[in-house]
């Protein structure tokens, strides 16, 4: 029930920024006594980031010894493990030591991940690997929220206040609560097939909204823009093989199609129903060894075509051809010759008959 007395308070000025979170000291600790139980975290990491962990690891050490928390860097498990000790004076530092651990094994670089030793940052780690099952498209929405030269990453980054870092199949996100609920929104979205350009919009919106004082108490969502989920038709690519050109329309039948025979119907046609588990896997194997036999055939038949040789043309020599054409043109030239002959003979027979006659 909240409270009625309404009195004015003398310490309750508004120079005072109520929502201020101070820093945490020894002195805050009433009792100064340790605490009565160990408290310990511990993260896997890949091997991937062992040599990098390796070479950080006395800069974590240094930074977690200033909060009093004991640090270990198992290489041989894979493993990072935190713990308080009997000088850790804040309960709440250990819970920030295992962020840092969960950062560092998610790939985010040293410099940044320890600023989630601060108060007013914090984190969180979204998984998206169990959004999507097809792989093509995870990589592709994946993608997307990195978007050309990282610049959808940069958007969000300076819309949201946070660091965003995308590795596998999580994303990491550093920064005040407020930004980290909006970050976990996007994220989820755009892996349910929502572009973050939609989500950037509107927050650069609610950006220059919230700078005009007199609509801070009114409601923003007539100056969001509403945007509906459109199913586009598009092309299905046509496959030549699988399609079947048919002229004729089907007919229409009110009768349902035939059922198609069980698993179980097939076996028992066939006969191997009634076979043994031993003839069963007899039959297998079998089968196998003739497919081996055929893929082998087809193989050695596709060897074999490099050492057939070519067909070759006819060689025909041009000496032949000459020797040919001299012959004939021999032929021609004695032909030639004897129907000279037989002309003057001719010729010769003719003049005697005429000198007789005279």
């Amino acid at each position: 029930m909240p409270s009625t007395h309404n009195r004015d308070k003398p310490w309750d000025t508004p120079d005072i920024d109520k929502w201020k979170i101070e820093e945490f000291k020894e002195d805050d600790n009433a009792s100064g006594l340790p605490f009565a139980e160990e408290s310990s975290f511990m993260t896997l990491f890949p091997k991937y980031r062992e040599v990098y962990l390796k070479s950080i690891w006395n800069e974590v050490t240094k930074t977690l010894d200033m909060h009093h928390i004991a640090c270990t860097l198992d290489l041989v498990e894979g493993s990072m493990t935190v713990k308080t000790t009997r000088k850790t004076f804040d309960p709440a530092i250990i819970l920030k030591a295992r962020d840092l651990i969960k950062l560092l094994a998610r790939s985010v670089p040293f410099p940044q991940a320890v600023k989630v030793l601060q108060d007013d940052v914090a984190c969180d780690i979204i998984k998206i690997g169990n959004f999507v099952s097809n792989k093509e498209r995870f990589v592709k929405r994946r993608q997307r929220m990195i978007g050309p030269n990282g610049n959808t990453l940069k958007a969000l980054e300076l819309l949201t206040k946070c660091y965003i870092l995308v590795q596998g199949n999580t994303v990491s996100s550093m920064g005040p609560y407020k930004g980290l609920k909006e970050v976990r929104r996007i994220v989820e979205d755009c892996m349910k097939n929502v572009h973050p350009i939609y989500h950037i919009k509107e927050l650069m919106i609610k950006r220059e909204l919230a700078k005009k004082p007199e609509l801070a108490e009114e409601d923003w969502s007539r100056f969001l823009p509403m945007f509906k989920k459109r199913n586009v038709a598009r092309k299905k690519p046509k496959n030549i093989k699988d399609k079947k050109i048919s002229d004729e329309k089907k007919v229409y039948t009110p009768f349902p199609p035939a059922q198609t025979p069980r698993k179980i119907d097939l076996e028992i046609e066939s006969g191997e129903y009634f076979l043994s588990k031993k003839e069963k896997d007899l039959k297998k194997v079998n089968e196998r060894k003739e497919k081996q036999e055929e893929r082998q055939l087809e193989r050695e038949a596709e060897r074999a075509k490099d050492y057939v040789a070519p067909e070759e043309e006819e060689y025909k020599s041009s000496l032949k051809k000459s020797k040919k054409d001299s012959k004939k043109s021999k032929k021609r030239s004695s032909s030639d010759n004897e129907e000279d002959d037989k002309k003057e003979k001719s010729e010769k027979k003719h003049k005697k008959k005429h000198k007789k006659s005279d």
